[in-house]
Protein backbone atom coordinates (compact mmCIF):
# COMPACT_ATOMS: atom_id res chain seq x y z
CA UNK A 1 0.00 0.00 0.00
CA UNK A 2 2.95 2.36 0.50
CA UNK A 3 3.38 2.36 -3.27
CA UNK A 4 -0.14 3.59 -4.02
CA UNK A 5 -1.20 5.86 -1.13
CA UNK A 6 0.16 8.59 1.21
CA UNK A 7 2.12 7.83 4.40
CA UNK A 8 0.11 9.94 6.86
CA UNK A 9 -0.93 9.06 10.43
CA UNK A 10 -4.40 7.71 11.27
CA UNK A 11 -6.45 10.56 12.88
CA UNK A 12 -7.53 10.42 16.51
CA UNK A 13 -11.29 10.76 15.85
CA UNK A 14 -11.85 11.09 12.12
CA UNK A 15 -11.90 8.00 9.88
CA UNK A 16 -8.66 7.36 7.99
CA UNK A 17 -9.09 7.64 4.19
CA UNK A 18 -6.14 5.26 3.70
CA UNK A 19 -6.15 1.46 3.83
CA UNK A 20 -4.36 0.49 7.04
CA UNK A 21 -3.78 -2.87 8.76
CA UNK A 22 -3.86 -2.32 12.51
CA UNK A 23 -4.76 -3.31 16.05
CA UNK A 24 -6.00 -0.33 18.05
CA UNK A 25 -6.68 -0.09 21.80
CA UNK A 26 -8.43 3.09 22.95
CA UNK A 27 -9.83 4.50 26.20
CA UNK A 28 -11.96 7.68 26.41
CA UNK A 29 -12.74 9.65 29.56
CA UNK A 30 -15.47 12.28 29.24
CA UNK A 31 -18.12 14.25 31.08
CA UNK A 32 -21.75 14.28 29.96
CA UNK A 33 -23.83 17.44 29.80
CA UNK A 34 -25.05 16.57 33.31
CA UNK A 35 -21.39 16.49 34.49
CA UNK A 36 -21.43 12.69 34.90
CA UNK A 37 -18.01 11.10 34.51
CA UNK A 38 -18.00 8.32 31.88
CA UNK A 39 -15.16 6.01 30.86
CA UNK A 40 -15.30 4.10 27.58
CA UNK A 41 -12.95 1.12 27.33
CA UNK A 42 -12.69 0.41 23.60
CA UNK A 43 -13.97 3.72 22.22
CA UNK A 44 -15.26 2.31 18.91
CA UNK A 45 -11.90 0.95 17.74
CA UNK A 46 -10.63 -2.56 17.07
CA UNK A 47 -8.86 -4.43 14.26
CA UNK A 48 -8.45 -3.59 10.58
CA UNK A 49 -7.28 -5.97 7.84
CA UNK A 50 -6.35 -5.12 4.25
CA UNK A 51 -8.09 -7.79 2.17
CA UNK A 52 -7.02 -6.70 -1.31
CA UNK A 53 -5.40 -3.88 -3.24
CA UNK A 54 -8.45 -1.65 -2.79
CA UNK A 55 -10.31 -2.99 0.25
CA UNK A 56 -10.03 -2.95 4.05
CA UNK A 57 -12.37 -4.60 6.55
CA UNK A 58 -12.64 -3.58 10.21
CA UNK A 59 -14.16 -5.33 13.20
CA UNK A 60 -14.95 -3.15 16.22
CA UNK A 61 -15.73 -5.13 19.34
CA UNK A 62 -18.23 -3.83 21.95
CA UNK A 63 -16.72 -1.25 24.27
CA UNK A 64 -17.25 -1.47 28.02
CA UNK A 65 -18.87 1.72 29.33
CA UNK A 66 -18.46 2.76 32.95
CA UNK A 67 -20.85 5.55 33.99
CA UNK A 68 -19.79 6.23 37.59
CA UNK A 69 -23.40 7.12 38.33
CA UNK A 70 -26.39 5.39 39.87
CA UNK A 71 -28.54 6.81 37.06
CA UNK A 72 -27.12 4.41 34.46
CA UNK A 73 -25.88 0.81 34.56
CA UNK A 74 -22.39 -0.08 33.32
CA UNK A 75 -22.22 -2.51 30.42
CA UNK A 76 -21.05 -3.30 26.91
CA UNK A 77 -21.90 -1.21 23.87
CA UNK A 78 -22.63 -2.09 20.24
CA UNK A 79 -20.63 -4.13 17.71
CA UNK A 80 -19.59 -2.64 14.35
CA UNK A 81 -18.16 -4.02 11.14
CA UNK A 82 -17.10 -1.80 8.25
CA UNK A 83 -15.67 -1.96 4.76
CA UNK A 84 -13.47 0.64 3.06
CA UNK A 85 -12.80 0.96 -0.67
CA UNK A 86 -9.88 2.99 -2.05
CA UNK A 87 -11.29 4.91 -5.02
CA UNK A 88 -8.19 6.77 -6.21
CA UNK A 89 -4.83 7.62 -4.64
CA UNK A 90 -1.18 8.46 -5.17
CA UNK A 91 1.90 8.25 -2.95
CA UNK A 92 4.25 11.14 -2.17
CA UNK A 93 5.84 10.88 -5.63
CA UNK A 94 2.50 10.80 -7.43
CA UNK A 95 0.33 13.54 -5.93
CA UNK A 96 0.19 12.46 -2.26
CA UNK A 97 -3.61 12.15 -2.12
CA UNK A 98 -6.40 9.64 -1.56
CA UNK A 99 -10.19 9.39 -1.85
CA UNK A 100 -12.08 6.47 -0.27
CA UNK A 101 -15.60 5.31 0.49
CA UNK A 102 -16.60 3.58 3.74
CA UNK A 103 -19.71 1.70 4.82
CA UNK A 104 -20.25 0.58 8.39
CA UNK A 105 -22.97 -1.51 9.97
CA UNK A 106 -23.55 -1.28 13.71
CA UNK A 107 -25.39 -4.11 15.47
CA UNK A 108 -27.46 -3.08 18.49
CA UNK A 109 -25.76 -5.46 20.93
CA UNK A 110 -25.45 -3.01 23.82
CA UNK A 111 -26.53 -4.05 27.30
CA UNK A 112 -28.44 -1.93 29.85
CA UNK A 113 -29.14 0.82 27.28
CA UNK A 114 -25.41 1.27 26.54
CA UNK A 115 -26.04 1.08 22.81
CA UNK A 116 -28.51 2.07 20.12
CA UNK A 117 -32.13 0.93 19.97
CA UNK A 118 -31.71 -0.63 16.51
CA UNK A 119 -29.00 -1.50 14.00
CA UNK A 120 -27.72 1.31 11.78
CA UNK A 121 -25.70 1.99 8.64
CA UNK A 122 -23.01 4.68 8.32
CA UNK A 123 -21.85 5.58 4.78
CA UNK A 124 -18.87 7.95 4.60
CA UNK A 125 -16.75 9.63 1.94
CA UNK A 126 -13.14 10.40 3.00
CA UNK A 127 -10.28 12.31 1.35
CA UNK A 128 -6.76 13.51 2.19
CA UNK A 129 -4.06 15.59 0.51
CA UNK A 130 -0.40 16.04 1.44
CA UNK A 131 1.01 19.58 1.27
CA UNK A 132 4.76 19.75 0.72
CA UNK A 133 6.61 17.30 3.00
CA UNK A 134 5.30 17.96 6.51
CA UNK A 135 1.61 18.92 6.26
CA UNK A 136 -1.57 17.21 5.18
CA UNK A 137 -5.28 18.04 5.29
CA UNK A 138 -8.08 15.48 5.55
CA UNK A 139 -11.86 15.50 5.66
CA UNK A 140 -14.78 13.08 5.90
CA UNK A 141 -18.51 13.48 5.33
CA UNK A 142 -20.90 10.77 6.45
CA UNK A 143 -24.10 9.92 8.22
CA UNK A 144 -25.73 7.58 10.72
CA UNK A 145 -28.93 5.93 9.49
CA UNK A 146 -30.77 3.73 12.00
CA UNK A 147 -32.85 0.91 10.54
CA UNK A 148 -35.83 1.71 12.77
CA UNK A 149 -37.33 3.87 15.54
CA UNK A 150 -36.29 7.02 13.66
CA UNK A 151 -38.63 9.26 15.63
CA UNK A 152 -36.78 8.34 18.81
CA UNK A 153 -33.20 7.95 17.60
CA UNK A 154 -33.13 10.40 14.71
CA UNK A 155 -30.49 10.56 12.00
CA UNK A 156 -27.26 12.55 11.86
CA UNK A 157 -24.64 13.87 9.45
CA UNK A 158 -21.02 14.13 10.61
CA UNK A 159 -18.43 16.39 8.96
CA UNK A 160 -14.83 16.20 10.14
CA UNK A 161 -11.82 18.17 8.95
CA UNK A 162 -8.23 18.24 10.17
CA UNK A 163 -4.66 19.22 9.52
CA UNK A 164 -1.56 17.26 10.53
CA UNK A 165 2.06 18.34 10.98
CA UNK A 166 4.92 15.85 10.77
CA UNK A 167 7.29 17.48 13.26
CA UNK A 168 10.06 14.86 13.09
CA UNK A 169 10.44 11.10 12.33
CA UNK A 170 8.74 10.21 15.62
CA UNK A 171 6.25 13.02 16.34
CA UNK A 172 3.04 14.06 14.58
CA UNK A 173 0.69 16.85 15.72
CA UNK A 174 -2.94 17.19 14.71
CA UNK A 175 -5.87 19.58 15.02
CA UNK A 176 -9.34 18.25 14.20
CA UNK A 177 -12.78 19.80 13.96
CA UNK A 178 -15.66 17.37 14.53
CA UNK A 179 -19.20 18.55 13.73
CA UNK A 180 -22.46 16.55 13.94
CA UNK A 181 -25.86 17.73 12.66
CA UNK A 182 -29.02 16.02 13.98
CA UNK A 183 -32.32 15.36 12.19
CA UNK A 184 -35.47 14.00 13.86
CA UNK A 185 -35.26 12.39 17.28
CA UNK A 186 -34.72 14.24 20.55
CA UNK A 187 -31.89 16.37 19.09
CA UNK A 188 -33.74 17.42 15.93
CA UNK A 189 -32.33 20.63 14.44
CA UNK A 190 -29.34 20.78 16.78
CA UNK A 191 -25.61 20.46 16.10
CA UNK A 192 -22.58 19.89 18.25
CA UNK A 193 -18.99 20.80 17.44
CA UNK A 194 -15.65 19.84 18.97
CA UNK A 195 -12.11 21.06 18.44
CA UNK A 196 -9.69 18.20 19.01
CA UNK A 197 -5.93 18.73 19.42
CA UNK A 198 -3.90 15.50 19.38
CA UNK A 199 -0.29 14.25 19.40
CA UNK A 200 1.26 10.99 18.17
CA UNK A 201 4.57 9.35 19.03
CA UNK A 202 5.81 6.75 16.53
CA UNK A 203 8.16 4.13 18.01
CA UNK A 204 10.28 2.54 15.28
CA UNK A 205 13.84 1.38 14.78
CA UNK A 206 16.49 3.40 12.98
CA UNK A 207 16.46 1.04 9.99
CA UNK A 208 12.65 1.27 9.67
CA UNK A 209 11.04 1.33 6.22
CA UNK A 210 7.41 2.11 5.31
CA UNK A 211 6.75 -1.62 4.79
CA UNK A 212 7.85 -2.48 8.36
CA UNK A 213 5.47 -2.70 11.38
CA UNK A 214 5.54 0.13 13.91
CA UNK A 215 3.95 1.12 17.19
CA UNK A 216 2.14 4.38 18.02
CA UNK A 217 1.23 6.00 21.34
CA UNK A 218 -1.18 8.90 20.98
CA UNK A 219 -3.78 10.99 22.73
CA UNK A 220 -5.89 14.12 22.59
CA UNK A 221 -9.01 15.82 23.88
CA UNK A 222 -12.33 16.74 22.30
CA UNK A 223 -13.34 20.20 23.54
CA UNK A 224 -16.92 21.35 22.90
CA UNK A 225 -17.23 24.68 21.06
CA UNK A 226 -21.01 24.59 20.46
CA UNK A 227 -23.74 25.59 22.88
CA UNK A 228 -25.34 22.16 22.58
CA UNK A 229 -23.16 19.14 23.32
CA UNK A 230 -23.90 15.70 24.72
CA UNK A 231 -20.44 15.47 26.33
CA UNK A 232 -17.28 17.55 26.81
CA UNK A 233 -13.58 17.33 27.63
CA UNK A 234 -13.33 13.87 26.12
CA UNK A 235 -9.77 12.75 26.90
CA UNK A 236 -8.69 9.93 24.57
CA UNK A 237 -5.60 7.76 25.12
CA UNK A 238 -4.57 5.09 22.61
CA UNK A 239 -1.93 2.65 21.53
CA UNK A 240 -1.77 1.17 18.03
CA UNK A 241 0.20 -1.50 16.20
CA UNK A 242 0.43 -0.96 12.44
CA UNK A 243 1.51 -4.08 10.55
Amino acid sequence: MTEVQPSFITPLVESDPRLVQFGRVSVAHQYTAARTETVNYGNVHGIGIIAANRYEFDVIQPAYIQHNSAAAADGFGDTTISAKARIVSGNAQHGNYIVSALLGHTFATGSYKNGALTDSFSPTLAAALGIKKRFDVESTLGGAMPTGKIATQGRSIAWNALTQFHANPHVWLELENNATFYFSGSHDGKMQNFVTPAAFYVARRASWKPTHPFWIINGGMQIATSGFHTYNHNLIAETRLIF
